[in-house]
């Protein structure tokens, strides 16, 4: 699926139900010193930045301690501070906040010991810091009495190092590093100094990822190693040095690129399970990944699409993972295979489940053997945390991959039922650690306690019961610099849609909205990307709703047909329709809006989107019948120049010059349709925004300032397909409220 997050086509618009007359019929006010909305009430695009970002929680193996990385950046400093939350996970979440001097990874080594890696100048350099449990005070303490650090422990000969899993039984430590085709983690700085000075700054390519994502592609890949890590009788931690390289010479790469970390591989107390992309098949146009173990032996049959989120039992007898079915498409329906170690039996559990999981957890409960996964998938605009038993293994043959189970094998129940949950894992003594954001708060962490009567329940046929699980809050990081922001938790409403499928929204009422005050309010429609991806109750600190709303705009998000979560069939039908039913979806949508909520004024409207929803705003300016107006210029030209071509060939029917994909642009290209644009419109991109290359924009920018139309173009050299820096964060912000506002702001 793409991304909703990189660059930004932003139209306003003069009554949604009409088309225009002509640009000049819509005028914008004399220019003037924009500013935000801001004071102590008001959370303004400054507080989204400046506030504290916490990570997810992970916990030691007994289950009584958790790390939450977090981040806290300070206009004023002009610095983003790193620290890391110790939070007791038993009731009273006692914590102490531990200040980092450098940026870098931390992950448990003990009970009450966990390290931290950070790059050194030549290599990655391992400290380790001791908890005291007695001693862990208020959220805020930062008292040093409760941990020492203990310093240096450990080197690894790679500044690359990353996506540490330890076993404490075993003493080994599995990371990923950047390496060159030979494997050699120790040559890897020679070869880098060999190749900066080697004369030229050419990069030749004979076969794609030429580049991918934001980075020219090189010779170097990510692969897995381990290493040795263990505490002497003197009580110091230590290194043997002895690194060893598994996927050396197969020519697997994992974590897989851009965004894979440690939820693409698996360690137990004997061996590695890792997804990769297939070695043979162009990678450019191809998204089947196989899972395999060290030896390497693939566990996978040969016939999937991409593979996710590999796990083992705690016995290490079964390992587990999300599968895909189609080579190619990227938001196909991910089932659960597993596969049985012992009886080499590969079979699914999960196939007449319409849902897709994004992250597995095994159960631990070593009374339970093994007999439950847990994991978390979207379900109508929120992630949910599903509990599944797990099956006995098929006795016959691998041929056995999707076996006829019964309800309580194959629909996992859900144990959460709103917001956004993450960072699953089962801890013991009966309980699940989680992390979960939703509209009005970023990340905090739950347990929940009572797994065993939610087992007991879900066995013996008693879902219902099994939903009723209690959920406890742990941490409450931001709640004190959000009392009294009055942020909305937004308001889901269901319409019907094209081929009158129900669909459904979001609405997020601004800052002093009251019921009867009509046509006060200005509307924004926020159009997300994908567009295989859903508006869902969660987080964001790049398109946060409640930004808007706090700037005074009716916000309105559709999930139109394309969005995940609402099921397969209403996912795959946007495949080869992008102009089509989405639209309807989306008019039906506003429509809907409008009459249930007569506060907004459908005369000061705006739209924005961003990736495919940039699209969208250019497909809208080009039908002024619609009344919309939005952004991605050509969608031709992007099916040659993208860089994960997959996605166009299965998204337009083919190559762009196959005969299919041809009379599909040329159907539902907005670049036919400019002759017809007639709305202001803003455009953001960044240059090193490969998914997307920027000439998208520049080209929408050319076509707008020819034909006369109030336009502006925003470019950040240095950002993807996302705007992350701090400064460039707050300058998007400024640049979109202050576009938005010279034509529907009030006189």
């Amino acid at each position: 699926m793409r991304f909703p997050f990189a660059f930004l086509g932003l139209s306003t618009q003069v009554r949604f139900q009409a088309p225009l007359p002509s640009s000049t019929s819509i005028m914008a006010k004399p220019a003037t010193q924009f500013a935000f909305k801001e004071g102590a009430d008001i959370f303004a695009p400054k507080d989204l930045i400046e506030l504290g970002r916490p990570g997810t929680a992970v916990a030691n193996a007994g289950g009584n301690l958790a790390l939450v990385s977090f981040s806290k950046f300070s206009f004023e400093d002009k610095k983003n501070k790193k620290s890391v939350f110790v939070v007791s996970l038993e009731s009273d979440g006692k914590a102490v906040q531990i200040p980092l001097e450098k940026a870098g990874e931390s992950f448990w080594i003990s009970q009450n010991t966990f390290a931290q890696v950070v790059e050194g100048d030549e290599n990655s350099e391992i400290y380790a810091f001791d908890v005291a449990l007695d001693n862990l005070g208020g959220e805020s303490d930062e008292d040093s009495a409760s941990y020492t650090s203990q310093g240096l422990i450990a080197t690894i000969p790679s500044k690359t190092a990353s996506n540490f899993r330890y076993n404490p039984d075993t003493g080994n430590l599995v990371f990923s590093a950047y390496v060159y085709p030979d494997g050699n983690l120790s040559t890897v700085a020679e070869q880098d100094k060999q190749w900066e000075e080697r004369g030229n700054t050419a990069l030749v390519y004979d076969e794609t990822y030429e580049r991918h994502w934001d980075t020219w592609t090189g010779q170097k890949g990510a692969q897995l190693f381990s290493v040795q890590l263990t505490r002497g009788q003197d009580g110091q931690w230590k290194s043997n040095d002895d690194f060893k390289s598994p996927l050396q010479g197969t020519k697997h790469y994992s974590p897989v690129e851009p965004f894979g970390g440690t939820d693409d591989f698996d360690a137990s107390a004997t061996h590695i399970v890792y997804t990769t992309k297939d070695p043979v098949l162009p990678e450019a146009w191809h998204t089947k990944q196989n899972v395999s173990n060290e030896a390497p032996i693939e566990l996978t049959s040969g016939k999937q699409g991409a593979t996710h989120s590999p796990v083992f039992n705690t016995q290490g007898t079964k390992v587990a993972w999300l599968e895909l079915d189609d080579d190619g498409y990227e938001a196909d329906r991910a089932k659960i295979v597993i596969y049985d170690l012992e009886k080499h039996v590969r079979f699914t559990i999960t196939q007449s489940w319409d849902r897709s999981p994004d992250a597995l957890a095994v159960c631990c409960l070593i009374s339970h053997n093994d007999s439950f996964l847990y994991l978390t998938a979207g379900d109508e605009a929120k992630v949910k945390v599903f509990a599944l038993p797990v099956p006995p293994t098929p006795s016959h043959s691998l041929a056995i991959t999707h076996p006829k189970l019964e309800s309580k094998f194959s629909i996992p129940v859900a144990i959460t039922h709103s917001k956004a949950a993450s960072g699953l894992q089962i801890l013991p003594g009966g309980k699940i650690l989680f992390t979960q954001s939703s509209f009005i708060s970023p990340n905090d962490v739950f347990v929940v306690r009572n797994l065993k009567a939610i087992e007991e329940a879900i066995l013996a046929g008693n879902a219902t019961a099994a939903q009723n699980a209690k959920i406890e809050q742990i941490t409450h990081f931001s709640e004190a610099d959000l009392k009294g922001k009055d942020l909305s938790d937004g308001e889901e409403f269901w319409f019907k849609g094209a081929l009158n499928k129900n669909v459904q929204g979001w609405a997020l009422k601004p800052k002093g909205w009251k019921a009867g005050d009509k046509k006060k309010w200005p509307a924004i429609l926020l159009i997300h990307g994908g567009p295989q991806g859903a508006w869902e109750d969660q987080w964001s600190t790049r398109w946060n709703p409640n930004i808007f709303a706090q700037q005074g705009y009716f916000v309105v998000m559709i999930n139109p047909t394309g969005s995940t979560t609402f099921g397969q069939e209403f996912t795959d039908a946007i495949a080869e329709d992008w102009g089509g039913k989405p639209f309807t979806d989306m008019i039906n949508g506003w429509k809907y809006a409008l009459k249930t909520y007569p506060e907004i004024d459908a005369d000061r409207a705006v739209a924005a989107g961003a990736s495919w929803g940039g699209y969208a705003i250019n497909w809208i300016q080009g039908h002024p019948e619609f009344g919309f107006n939005f952004k991605v210029f050509d969608s031709s030209y992007n099916g040659y120049s993208t860089d994960e071509l997959f996605f166009f060939n299965h998204e337009w029917g083919g190559r762009p010059w196959d005969p299919k994909s041809k009379k599909l642009s040329e159907k539902y290209s907005p670049a036919n349709y400019v002759h017809k644009w007639s709305t202001p419109q803003l455009l953001i991109h960044g240059s090193k925004d490969y998914r997307l290359p920027e000439t998208e924009s520049l080209g929408a920018f050319h076509a707008l300032q020819q034909l006369g139309i109030s336009s502006r173009l925003v470019v950040f050299p240095d950002e993807n397909h996302w705007v992350l820096d701090h400064g460039n964060s707050l300058k998007w912000h400024y640049e979109v409220f202050r576009f938005i506002d010279q034509f529907v702001g009030k006189n």
